[in-house]
């Protein structure tokens, strides 16, 4: 018989008896045609691979991911997928979509094409999040039915607006909710629910949100898989509690891992999906159960019941490794084509301009002054209680500290209160609105940061000590078309241009990977201490985020969906 490839001596893994077990695998097309014990004896190929007794595994899958959370483009995020053995992805676009709406969504799928990596996309189900923020696009129900009628969609992204979806039966989200339900009853639907228990979980599982990738608790998951929702475990979630609790019960088939934000120096340092099954092994769980939750049940969830096993009739991605236990990835074949070898050179073509003239011009700000940073209160001279955001370590939540702050002469006395100021301005050109807070806790402590690259709205972002810093990293920013700027004294530290929609860099991996390091290290030289300072901070604008945010209407009071104010009456 004739095939394509005959790979000999493999150790494959069977995802049905969650196995492995010595055999040759024969391709036809690009596809598995037979897994067994024939060999060369019984096949005339047209290349035959010898894997040496390494172990054979399918393609990683990950089908909860953010690309434009590395801030790189679709082609060089690929680059970095392949060499980490991960060959399908399900991308929600929503950050773009923010920016530029539904024609942000088609452009980062225009971008995709022609990729190594499978790139199938969720649609971006929460744009914006909440009424609560100016963005610079929508989606709405039309936007859904052309992505639906025209795309390669997978699924409906994560819904984010759970406060209004259980509160409000009139939403937005819930309009959505209906319309999928019914007029296309099979779409997959993701969900984010964090923190969600009981009734008011049961509602959102009512309402067809039957996923949830949000940080869990032992209560929080237990709670899920009992009410049927499967649940996607990011690297947050996998506390030492929560893998005991996976490790010790049948649950296999409720869980998968995924990724969601991946920093592009973590991406270059320590890789992507392919790191969260190497923890999960150090972390107790056997190595077959978690090649399973990275392969099989990703796949399953999203109904892509070609791929994610090595069998017959499936697509032939997989991986060929050395050692199981770090998952050493030596070889990567996409369609039994190899694409990726470590023993060979793996260089990234130089990456081409490939979105919209105006995908470079997103950021519609003048530059601004010091007196930008000024805080008007119409108060009497005298101290007041107020709401101060408090950034904690370990996650992206804050919590809402009441502190105190002085008001003189009609202004806010930030400035050596022991507080920093944080501030946005809407920078699409729709109606100029601004705001202001205080933080405190985890963040800088002196000098200041400015971003366009803040969830979901994209807006500008300035947290800052002294009104002359915050002014020069704004202005930085704003002339560069977007990205992040560290400033402390007058003098940039660090500064990370992001030009396409004002959240993407074009340039290889390698480089935006050495500007990312060099912009979390800046940030942590102003005492800016947290996991991830670049995802702490450009959340500070997510108004679904517990506890308290800020968008350009104000401080939100997330738990409360709900616009408050600064000073506290007396």
């Amino acid at each position: 018989m004739q095939v394509d490839v005959l790979i000999v001596g493999a150790t494959i893994y069977n995802s049905y008896f969650k196995r492995f077990t010595p055999g040759n695998a024969a391709i036809v097309d690009g596809k598995f045609l037979y897994i067994g014990r024939r060999g060369a004896g019984d096949f005339e190929a047209a290349q035959v691979i010898d894997a040496a007794g390494r172990y054979m595994l399918p393609g990683l899958i990950d089908i909860h991911l953010h690309i434009e959370s590395t801030m790189v483009t679709p082609e060089t995020f690929s680059y970095g997928l392949i060499r980490n053995g991960v060959t399908t992805i399900v991308p929600e676009p929503h950050e773009m979509a923010n920016v530029y709406g539904l024609s942000g969504v088609k452009e980062m799928m225009r971008a995709s094409e022609g990729c190594t990596a499978d790139m199938f996309y969720a649609i971006p189900s929460s744009v914006p999040a909440t009424p609560l923020e100016t963005t610079g696009g929508a989606i709405e129900l039309d936007d859904i039915d052309e992505l639906l009628r025209t795309e390669r969609v997978q699924c409906m992204g994560e819904i984010m607006n759970y406060v209004d979806v259980i509160r409000d039966p009139d939403c937005k989200t819930n309009r959505i909710l209906d319309h999928i339900r019914r007029h296309y009853p099979e779409l997959v639907i993701e969900g984010h629910v964090p923190k969600l228990l009981d009734l008011d979980l049961h509602r959102m599982i009512y309402a067809g949100v039957d996923s949830d990738h949000t940080h869990q608790t032992i209560e929080g998951l237990e709670a899920r898989i009992a009410a049927g929702m499967f649940v996607e475990i990011q690297e947050k979630s996998m506390t030492e509690e929560v893998m005991a609790y996976l490790n010790a019960h049948d649950v296999s088939e409720h869980f998968c891992f995924v990724t969601d934000d991946v920093m592009a120096d973590s991406f270059q340092q320590r890789g992507h999906l392919n790191h969260l099954v190497r923890k999960a092994i150090r972390m107790g769980m056997e190595p077959e159960r978690a090649v399973y939750a990275a392969t099989y049940t990703p796949a399953r969830r999203m109904r892509m019941y070609d791929r994610g096993v090595i069998a017959p009739g499936k697509l032939a991605d997989f991986l060929l490794v050395s050692d199981l236990a770090e998952l050493a990835i030596e070889q990567v074949y996409k369609r039994g084509r190899k694409v990726y070898d470590a023993a060979e050179p793996y260089v990234q073509p130089p990456p081409r301009r490939r979105f919209p003239e105006a995908y470079y011009r997103s950021v519609r700000l003048p530059q601004l002054t010091e007196a930008d940073f000024a805080v008007a209160a119409d108060r009497p001279d005298g101290r007041y209680a107020c709401r101060v955001m408090m950034v904690e370590d370990g996650s992206t939540f804050t919590r809402e500290h009441r502190g105190e702050i002085e008001v003189r002469g009609g202004a806010l006395c930030w400035e050596g209160s022991g507080y920093g100021l944080i501030a946005t301005f809407e920078r699409y050109g729709k109606n100029g609105n601004r705001a202001y807070g205080l933080i405190g806790g985890d963040t800088i402590k002196r000098g200041a940061v400015a971003t366009t690259y803040s969830h979901d709205n994209h807006n500008l972002l300035v947290v800052g000590h002294s009104p002359s810093d915050m002014m020069l990293a704004a202005n930085e920013v704003i002339r560069g078309q977007g990205g992040f700027c560290v400033v402390e004294n007058g003098r940039v530290l660090a500064h990370l241009r992001l030009p396409v929609g004002g959240i993407l860099t074009e340039e290889p991996l390698e480089q935006a990977a050495a500007e990312v390091e060099k912009l979390r290290m800046a940030m942590e030289s102003l005492g800016y201490r947290h996991y991830n300072p670049i995802m702490s901070i450009s959340t500070h604008s997510l108004p679904v985020s517990p506890a308290l945010k800020i968008t350009d209407l104000g401080l939100i009071d997330v738990n409360e969906g709900k616009v408050v104010p600064l000073l506290l009456p007396n």
